[in-house]
C-alpha cells in the first residue's frame, strides 16, 4: 500500500468538495433534493403548477395585492386588501391619489380636495379648465370625505375593477401560450418556482414551494408592472363609514374643473 504524503491526501479530500460547490446551482447542492421540505409542486410541469396555483387562489377567501399595474398607458400603484364581498386600500396614479372601500355593491371613494378640483370624470382625470370658485368650494367639502360612487356613474365600473378580487386575479394570473417552468427563487424568504407564458406572454409568476402553492409575485410582460400577492386567506374587517364622513351625490359623481 502506498502512503500518500499528508499534503496530497488533503488535496484529494478537498477536491470532491470543491467540485460539489462549483456545480451547485441556486438552491441545489450536491446530494441535496431541491424539493425536500417543499409542497412538491416543483416536480410538476408548468401547466400542472399553473392549475394548482389557480385553484389555490380561487379558493382563498382574501389576499393583499400591492405593486404597480400599467393599464391603458397609465401606471397605477396599488395597495389593496381584497375578499369576496369587498375590498379596501389605496390607488396612486400620475395625477391622483385616492382610497377605495367597497362593501358588497356599495363603493366609496375618499380623496383630498386637490383630487376633486382636478377631476373630470370622478376617477381622477385631469381637468381641461381652471376650476371656478364654486368648484373649489365643492372640492373643499368633498376633501377627505367618503363619496359614495353611484352605480349609474361611468366611474363605478372603472373603480370597482380595483376592488373585485375575482376580476383582478383573473386578469393578472392569466398566462398565455405554452407554459414554461423556470428557475427557483426566494421571494420575501419564501421559496418559489417560476412559470411563464410562451416568450413571456402575460408575464412570469412565482409560485410558493412552501405550504399552499399560492402565487407570490407577478412580473407582467412588456414592463407592465410588478405585483406581490400576500396574506392569502387572512380575513379583515370591512366597515361602512359613518354618515358624518359620507357624501351621497345621488345618480352621478360631481363634475369639477369643467
Amino acid at each position: 500500500m502506498t502512503v500518500l504524503p499528508s499534503s496530497d491526501r488533503a488535496r484529494r479530500a478537498v477536491l470532491p468538495v470543491a467540485i460539489c460547490l462549483g456545480l451547485a446551482v441556486g438552491l441545489t447542492a450536491c446530494g441535496e433534493d431541491p424539493d425536500e421540505g417543499t409542497n412538491g409542486v416543483g416536480k410538476l410541469s408548468a401547466a400542472e403548477i399553473d392549475k394548482k396555483a389557480r385553484t389555490a387562489a380561487g379558493t382563498a377567501g382574501a389576499v393583499r395585492l400591492a405593486g404597480t399595474l400599467v393599464s391603458g398607458g397609465e401606471a397605477y400603484k396599488l395597495n389593496m386588501r381584497l375578499k369576496e364581498n369587498g375590498a379596501l386600500g389605496s390607488v396612486v396614479s400620475k395625477n391622483s391619489t385616492f382610497q377605495l372601500l367597497r362593501i358588497e355593491d356599495a363603493l366609496y371613494l375618499k380623496a383630498d380636495a386637490g383630487f376633486w378640483s382636478h377631476a373630470d370624470d370622478g376617477a381622477g382625470g385631469k381637468a381641461t379648465a381652471t376650476p371656478s370658485a364654486s368648484d373649489s368650494e365643492a372640492a373643499g367639502k368633498l376633501g377627505d370625505k367618503y363619496v359614495k360612487v353611484p352605480e349609474e356613474d361611468p366611474a363605478y365600473k372603472q373603480l370597482t375593477g380595483f376592488t373585485d378580487m375575482k376580476v383582478l386575479l383573473g386578469g393578472i394570473l392569466s398566462l398565455h401560450g405554452e407554459l414554461n417552468k423556470g428557475a427557483r427563487d426566494r421571494i420575501g424568504g419564501v421559496r418559489t418556482i417560476k412559470i411563464s407564458g410562451s416568450e413571456g406572454d402575460g408575464g412570469t409568476l412565482d409560485i410558493s414551494l412552501e405550504g399552499t402553492p399560492y402565487p407570490v409575485r407577478l412580473e407582467r410582460a412588456g414592463n407592465a408592472g410588478t405585483l406581490t400577492l400576500a396574506d392569502w386567506g387572512k380575513d379583515f374587517e370591512l366597515e361602512a363609514p359613518s354618515k358624518g364622513q359620507t357624501v351621497d351625490y345621488g345618480s352621478r359623481l360631481p363634475k369639477t374643473g369643467e
